[in-house]
């Protein structure tokens, strides 16, 4: 009897520290961004604020940083993933890889390869990467170049379970690091530009089933169906490329919808939802619960998938939850997350001329001449001169938050286009789908195509402007020592001020920089993390003078302060 008592006791304390432990994994991704000691998320948080409450490294020793250890990724790849650290463990995605290493020596623990087809990089829309994992109870999750969704264990590598999301034949890929949220995985999917269909998924975390399965075309007979002409909702884009947001108070996910297909808007017809909007969506059933489209229409591929960072800001002297997106279009929004209102809408990139503002009671853009003009025009004779381009006043790499000083750090970008609409029928296939004729880019008079922006998003303004004459391609990583660090095509891994945008200091990775940085501490030493490695549509497409001879190469770099013993 009390051998049977003994027992049943024994599975209840065994099934309770199963359950603490899966609760204590939970905790671990809601606490992330307060967390010091790993980073256990994609963005440093559910929030995705990019923001370290560390010291050690401030603004009056950055400039003593040192390379601790350096790693090669073995390709020459677009390196644009941000690592995740957890018990002193690093892990690495790359397009062709999963990677453990020794995060305080750089060694590798375990490289698990990726399966791809033979003939993926010729139905690649528009780069070769892969930005990140989500992870839980052990288990890293990520997305493939060939539109798969894996499980992989955290200790040896080895596929617990691989689904296919969709067909990369139709022009589907997946390069973004899914998200975990209200119990399910989510995931989205690239390739606007060969006219697929967007969507997103939900998938279980144990087995791979596909739990629900959300459109971000809207069909006829849906509402808002009338947005779109005839059957151009079955071709007409609305990629999901980049990782949503969580708020777990709220029970909601924030998640950005991009560019139509194809870009000329005329064909498409109104508004066609959802493309160039934000979603907010019950992660357990893929519900849409509000929505607000930035670009209604959107003619010059300006998207809508840059991250959302939630925070909370004194809107009219009152605590508010606000989700803030520097979009693409060249203006910065303030959103109330609960509802989706609009509460501001300034312009952060230096020259915009599709628009002269956003209306505030209706949410819409008011459109230049230009732009009224273009939306109803299917063909033209001659080219226009579009500000921002299509890279966007800011492209996906993304921007961070300092709770403290409620600033926003961004990189911003300054380049026009020359484009001319035509008639085009869908290709099909690995062929761009667009209706349009591209004349070339166009840079501002004093030659300074991007700059880090440091912006008051209360006041709706800038605080500082760092130019520079190529438009930093990395994410940012801002801290409580008053440090932003951030990344240079030309290979400059870089620290500033984040009071006054003074540089600290740099460094030479040897390749461009396009990785996410982040900071971690150990056995009470902090470090910096960054993957250095360019090879960016930027780079191939914009003609620009300053990336000459940038050799490309991935690798990891892991940086701190020199070490007191």
């Amino acid at each position: 009897m009390n051998a049977w008592i003994a027992r049943g006791m024994a599975a209840v304390v065994l099934s309770s520290a199963a359950g603490l432990a899966a609760a204590q994994a939970l905790a671990d991704l809601r606490n992330d961004a307060a967390t010091p000691g790993d980073v256990t998320t994609y963005g440093m948080g559910w929030s995705q604020q990019r923001h370290s409450p560390m010291k050690q490294i401030n603004a009056g020793n950055a400039g003593k940083l040192a390379p601790v250890w350096n790693l090669s990724l073995d390709n020459s790849a677009n390196a644009s993933s941000q690592p995740l650290v957890i018990g002193g463990t690093m892990y690495v995605a790359s397009h062709t890889h999963t990677i453990a290493v020794d995060a305080l020596t750089g060694r590798q623990k375990w490289k698990t390869p990726i399966e791809l087809p033979a003939d993926i990089a010729g139905y690649l829309c528009c780069g070769i990467q892969s930005r990140g994992f989500a992870v839980l109870d052990g288990v890293l999750y990520r997305t493939t170049i060939d539109a798969h969704v894996m499980a992989i264990s955290m200790a040896d590598g080895k596929t617990l379970w691989k689904q296919k999301a969709a067909d990369y034949k139709d022009g589907y890929s997946m390069t973004h690091a899914p998200l975990i949220a209200g119990g399910l995985l989510m995931t989205g999917i690239s390739g606007g530009e060969y006219g697929s269909r967007g969507f997103l998924n939900g998938w279980d975390l144990k087995t791979g089933e596909k739990k629900w399965h959300r459109w971000t075309t809207v069909a006829p007979g849906e509402k808002g169906g009338d947005t779109w002409k005839g059957e151009a909702y079955k071709t007409g884009g609305a990629p999901t490329w980049l990782t949503g947001t969580y708020d777990p108070d709220l029970d909601l996910v924030y998640w950005g919808v991009g560019n139509g297909g194809p870009w000329n808007a005329a064909t498409r017809g109104g508004d066609s939802l959802y493309i160039g909007s934000m979603l907010a969506l019950r992660p357990s059933t893929g519900e849409i619960v509000w929505h607000y489209q930035f670009s209604p229409g959107d003619p010059y591929d300006y998207d809508g998938v840059n991250e959302p960072v939630l925070a909370e800001l004194p809107i009219g002297g009152k605590p508010t939850k606000v989700l803030m997106q520097a979009n693409r279009n060249g203006f910065f929004y303030v959103l109330d997350r609960t509802n989706g209102k609009l509460l501001s809408a300034e312009q952060f990139a230096r020259k915009v001329n599709w628009a002269t503002g956003i209306d505030k009671a209706s949410g819409r853009p008011i459109d230049t001449p230009m732009t009224a003009m273009v939306r109803k025009t299917e063909e033209m004779k001659d080219f226009i001169e579009v500000w921002p381009s299509a890279f966007g006043g800011k492209n996906w790499m993304p921007m961070s938050y300092d709770p403290t000083r409620k600033l926003v750090y961004l990189n911003s970008i300054d380049l026009g286009m020359k484009v001319k609409y035509v008639k085009q029928e869908r290709p099909g296939g690995p062929n761009w789908y667009l209706g349009l004729e591209l004349g070339g880019f166009v840079g501002p008079e004093d030659g300074n195509r991007g700059a880090l922006v440091a912006w008051d998003p209360v006041a709706g303004k800038a605080v500082w402007r760092v130019l520079n004459k190529s438009p930093f391609w990395s994410g940012v990583l801002s801290t409580a020592g008053g440090v932003v660090f951030t990344g240079s095509q030309n290979g400059q891994f870089l620290a500033f001020d984040s009071k006054s945008g003074k540089k600290l200091w740099s460094f030479q990775t040897g390749s461009g920089i396009t990785g996410l940085p982040i900071t971690w501490e150990r056995d009470g030493r902090q470090y910096v993390t960054v993957l250095s490695g360019a090879a960016t549509v930027y780079g191939a497409l914009a003609g620009d003078p300053d990336l000459a001879n940038v050799p490309a190469g991935g690798s990891v770099w892991t940086f701190a302060l020199p070490s007191a013993r």
